[in-house]
């Protein structure tokens, strides 16, 4: 093949390239249709009178600092008129832009369901203060009186209620069919146990573990399935946990639940325990599942270090809710007065302060009358 050729070749295949680069490009500009609409001046400059710190507010949700219609004036005197001052009522917008958004209508609607719930305006406010999201995250007043509605004829008592509202706000925020789901497969769990009264057993778990309505119901199934089956709980057994303490671990990360249980398992059998040992110490206090693997070998090495024996932590394993540092403490104050856990048993460790140092000091008098006794 002559080198022209060739050359006229390479030119055939590169021209359709030429021609694509050659296309005009679409200017850099037309891509400012798909920007965002500039902030709202007006609004900006009303949020800086009232106090907002306007760079928290964009950070949080700046899609409301670009809207026209807004109600920040009247939120303001809302709010003024339950007793918030001007500092509360701009730390409320700074942390929670959208609730400018809301009408003086829906404000005073959602303002009467709370009350409701709580006995005063400072109580609403207290909470509102705290969380500002509790009390805007959702528009729907309707849904929210539905809740309270549905939680009352379960008999969720009103200081319950409160607590919800307090603690878990975002139970209010879910459907009302949402959270009756969560009541049916607690009484589900309830009958499959062979409970009579799946209704009192489904409001026991509410009572004792606020989040179960911001959880899933997957999630609960698989840590009731997790413990009563690797613990080899018979049906009274199961009841009895998880309307205790152990509703208190049904909604944590099942992952979580299972490592610590599992590390649990491995620490008591390095120290000659068994599936026996095991078992009697969650029914005794599960919350000790929540302590993680490192921090809950370090404790229990620190006891047995003090003279403690397993079997004694197996039967009172609150104490493993204490501090490594104040567990050593107290070891170190009671090996002083020359207490015998083994004759007189470990119950004050886990005891609370005040009633810690009384001990110390019946202790030491007692110390202190034998020293000056005649021998």
């Amino acid at each position: 093949m002559s080198r022209v050729m060739l050359q006229r070749q390479i030119l055939h295949f590169l021209r359709p390239v030429t021609r694509c680069v050659s296309l005009p490009v679409p200017p850099r500009a037309c891509s400012s249709k798909h920007a965002p609409p500039p902030e709202n001046e007006s609004l900006l400059e009303n949020l800086s009178i009232l106090g907002v710190d306007l760079a928290s507010a964009r950070r949080r949700q700046p899609g409301v600092l670009r809207r026209h219609l807004t109600n920040e004036q009247g939120l303001a005197h809302f709010l003024q008129s339950k007793g918030a001052d001007q500092e509360t009522v701009a730390s409320i917008i700074s942390r929670f832009p959208r609730s400018i958004t809301r009408s003086c209508e829906h404000l005073e609607e959602r303002w009467r369901l709370w009350r409701n719930v709580f006995r005063s305006d400072a109580e609403v406010l207290g909470v509102l203060s705290r969380s500002p999201e509790s009390f805007f995250r959702s528009s729907d007043n309707k849904n929210l009186e539905e809740n309270i509605c549905f939680l009352m004829t379960l008999g969720i008592t009103a200081r319950d209620l409160h607590r919800l509202v307090t603690t878990a706000p975002r139970t209010f925020s879910n459907s009302v069919e949402l959270n009756r789901s969560m009541v049916e497969f607690l009484k589900s769990v309830c009958v499959s146990f062979g409970g009579k009264d799946p209704e009192r057993f489904a409001r026991t778990v509410i009572s004792r573990n606020l989040y179960v309505f911001i959880r899933s119901t997957g999630r609960i199934r698989a840590n009731v399935e997790l413990l009563s089956g690797s613990l080899r709980l018979s049906h009274a057994e199961a009841l009895a946990l998880f309307q205790s303490h152990g509703a208190q671990i049904l909604d944590v990360s099942h992952e979580s639940l299972k490592r610590n249980l599992e590390s649990l398992r491995t620490k008591l059998r390095s120290l000659g325990c068994g599936e026996d040992e095991l078992k009697r110490m969650i029914l005794n206090y599960s919350l000790v599942l929540f302590v993680s693997s490192e921090r809950l070998n370090q404790k229990l090495d620190c006891l047995m270090d003090g003279g403690i024996h397993v079997q004694q932590v197996v039967q009172k394993p609150k104490v493993l809710d204490f501090s490594i540092d104040c567990i050593r403490q107290r070891l170190h104050d009671l090996h002083g007065l020359g207490y015998d856990f083994q004759k007189s048993g470990i119950a004050v460790l886990d005891s609370s302060r005040k009633r810690f140092l009384a001990k110390l000091e019946r202790l030491s008098s007692a110390e202190n009358e034998d020293a000056r006794s005649p021998s």
